[in-house]
């Protein structure tokens, strides 16, 4: 945790990755973060993973540092509040839908300066998901060996949404420090996707050639890299990226003869160019996965952190979050409580800035848990009306 952002107050109206990961990256530098949701949580309030109570360590994680207001926004007294706060406090990230109540035009009819960011499926409204935008912009019929599509795991849609979304927030308020206005920013996880695509060549790609790309399963494009298993059966992934890193690779591998008659005998030099290492892993391959599969990891290893040649072994996520390197001794971790009860470590920001002193990660709010105080402190409301409030079921507390 920072505090570069100290100062800075978002209402976010939210749910599940995209939207609610906007939200904590703001939160994980400093900027307090008003979490309104439906009164007992919103559709993404228990989502997997959970305990054994039903507490969703999703939820418990994605919203870290932040603060929790309940509302019944089923009734209009519900959504006038929401309304209002967000007028008060003057900057709003939501995946709400972008002519709802939550619309740009209606709220900033109170305050002419609002800073809007928009998490969106289409930029025509229409509702999507990182795995269904995935699919739309064709990497499943890139991944695996085919001919079936290859769904991945992590929603990097979402996250590169939710990243977008915190720059975007910042670039605005960059404006309006400039020129007093304020402004809606929307941003589709189609638009990130297919953006992403052409920002990697892919657009370009597809009218150049007019054909897709075959399915390569763990080979890199372009590159020289894939997986090899070694004698005593660790499946390891190896890239090489630089000269330096091929010539420390042959050597290590002993290949230097086999690799120049190959050379010879092709007409070409590996020496410089990435493309051909590709083009020619019909051949270079084998050689490649004979000479590994004769080591041990153990020994394997050596040779290649020797050369500064990068690589790592496959292994499953139990594994990774047990590696003191990645998690217990790394400094974006540390403790915190957490409403669940369980003790684990908790990730703060990702960024780290040397010349200052980084904070612990504070935990995720219980629904409802600020109501009172964001009540009292943003819209001025007294103790009778927020109690009123209370007994009439539009504000909920964690009591």
């Amino acid at each position: 945790m920072y505090d570069l952002l100290n100062g800075l107050s978002v209402i976010e109206a939210s749910s599940f990755v995209a939207s609610p990961s906007a939200g904590l990256y703001c939160a994980q530098m400093g900027a307090e973060v008003i979490r309104v949701d439906q009164i007992g949580g919103g559709p993404d309030f228990h989502r997997w993973p959970i305990t054994e109570a039903g507490d969703s360590l999703y939820w418990e994680n994605l919203n870290r540092a932040k603060k929790s207001v309940a509302l019944n926004l089923g009734r209009p007294e519900g959504r006038e509040l929401l309304e209002a706060l967000v007028r008060a406090t003057g900057q709003l990230i939501t995946n709400f839908p972008a002519e709802g109540f939550l619309s740009h035009k209606r709220l900033a009819a109170g305050c002419s300066n609002l800073i809007t960011v928009r998490v969106m499926g289409w930029p025509d409204g229409s509702p999507a998901l990182d795995y269904t935008v995935n699919n739309a912009v064709g990497y499943p019929m890139m991944t695996g060996a085919g001919p079936e599509p290859v769904n991945h795991v992590l929603p990097a849609w979402d996250l590169l949404t939710g990243a977008y979304s915190a720059f975007a927030l910042v670039s605005a308020l960059r404006r309006r420090d400039a020129t007093g206005d304020g402004c809606e920013v929307r941003v589709p996880l189609s638009d990130v996707a297919i953006g992403t695509v052409a920002n990697l060549g892919g657009v370009a790609e597809m009218n150049y050639t007019k054909s897709d790309r075959p399915r390569l399963g763990n080979v890199v494009y372009g590159l020289f890299g894939s997986d090899f298993v070694t004698a005593d059966g660790i499946r390891t992934m190896i890239v090489v990226v630089t000269p330096r890193q091929w010539v420390n690779l042959v050597s290590a591998l002993n290949l230097g003869d086999s690799v120049s008659r190959l050379e010879a005998e092709r007409g070409v030099s590996f020496a410089t160019d990435n493309g051909l290492r590709f083009v020619h892993r019909d051949a270079l391959m084998p050689l490649f996965c004979t000479a590994i599969a004769s080591r041990t990891y153990k020994d394997l290893v050596t040779a290649l952190d020797d050369g500064g040649i990068v690589h790592s072994a496959y292994r499953t996520m139990q594994e990774a979050v047990n590696d003191p390197s990645l998690v217990a001794d790394n400094p974006i971790f540390g403790q915190a409580p957490n409403p669940s009860g369980l003790r684990y470590p908790a990730a703060g920001s990702f960024a780290t800035i040397p010349q200052v002193e980084r904070s612990s990660p504070r935990p995720a709010p219980r629904n409802g848990q600020h109501s009172e105080q964001v009540l009292a402190e943003r819209l001025r409301l007294d103790a009778g009306t927020i109690s009123r409030l209370i007994d009439g079921g539009i504000v909920g507390t964690d009591k």
